[in-house]
């Protein structure tokens, strides 16, 4: 069911197996100040989207914005993803529904008029056994008002759901090293607890063997998690980009030097170099 919110005229479209339709979290937008958008996507029991890495096969969303005079967006949030797929070939994306938020934001002096109308040109890939391309034209008109925006009730409460899947950065007294071996990486957390489970989502293509098992080995204090090389890695690289998702479903952005132990990762050197590599990846 698509959502209808007074004072946001939202459109939606229909995609191989399911719909996607172009939200907005507030219900007016003000010059200085951000809205975010979000692309919510239903899709068919058994089909699925792609994250930014989208695994072994398959590709991400893709958008392509139209915005007034003065207005800019910023690149996509992407929540956590799944594994999906079979024991051969393993894909990362998002089944049933998803929310991807987009920020907007509007300069301090809008041009004079009473609507802002941005849209979006979406492509997509929806796959199961196969894949399907789709397209969809998207738009939403927003009252430009000078007071700060006020949020949708009804839509503030689907994009709150969506933050909690977002990644974050990882704890400042949580400690990283890799060890590159010949076959695998391992990947060392110390966190102060004990963890039973731990996927990691390489932001980066053909460095992990994505279909590989991740084996787990806890510890008190955290866990070693060994991640197999992928055939289609030829050289060494620097770091270890991904996200990491620990029991219940948290997930952290991680980036790490390989082969230098006891790196320590900070919120701000976790902040900075995700952030550029998933707006480079747009």
């Amino acid at each position: 069911m698509p959502f209808c919110a007074a004072g946001v005229r939202a459109s939606g479209a229909a995609i191989p197996h399911g719909t996607v339709e172009l939200i907005a979290e507030n219900q007016w937008i003000a010059a200085g100040y951000s809205v975010n958008l979000g692309l919510h996507f239903r899709l068919e029991k058994g089909w699925h989207i792609y994250w930014i890495n989208p695994g072994d096969s398959g590709e991400p969303p893709r958008v392509e914005w139209h915005l007034p005079a003065g207005f800019t967006a910023d690149a996509i949030e992407w929540p956590a993803p799944r594994r999906l797929g079979t024991s051969s070939i393993v894909d990362f994306g998002y089944e049933d529904a998803v929310t991807l938020i987009v920020p907007i934001h509007a300069e301090a002096y809008l041009p004079a008029q009473q609507t802002a109308q941005l849209a979006a040109e979406v492509k997509v890939l929806v796959c199961r056994e196969m894949c399907l391309p789709g397209k969809a034209h998207l738009s939403l008109a927003l009252p430009i008002k000078s007071q700060p925006p006020a949020p949708e009730t009804k839509i503030e409460e689907l994009f709150s759901a969506t933050r909690k899947s977002l990644p974050r950065p990882a704890p400042k007294n949580w400690r990283f090293s890799i060890e590159g071996a010949n076959e695998s990486f391992v990947l060392t957390v110390s966190l102060g607890r004990k963890i039973t489970q731990a996927v990691f989502f390489p932001l980066v293509e053909s460095q992990i063997d994505n279909a590989a098992p991740q084996k787990l080995l806890a510890a008190d204090s955290g866990f070693r998690l060994t991640l197999r090389k992928s055939d289609q890695l030829l050289k060494p690289i620097e770091d270890l980009k991904g996200v990491l998702v620990l029991s219940g479903d948290q997930a952290y952005l991680i980036d790490v030097p390989v082969g230098k132990l006891g790196a320590t990762v900070t919120d701000n050197d976790i902040g900075i170099r995700s952030a550029k590599f998933m707006e480079e990846g747009q």
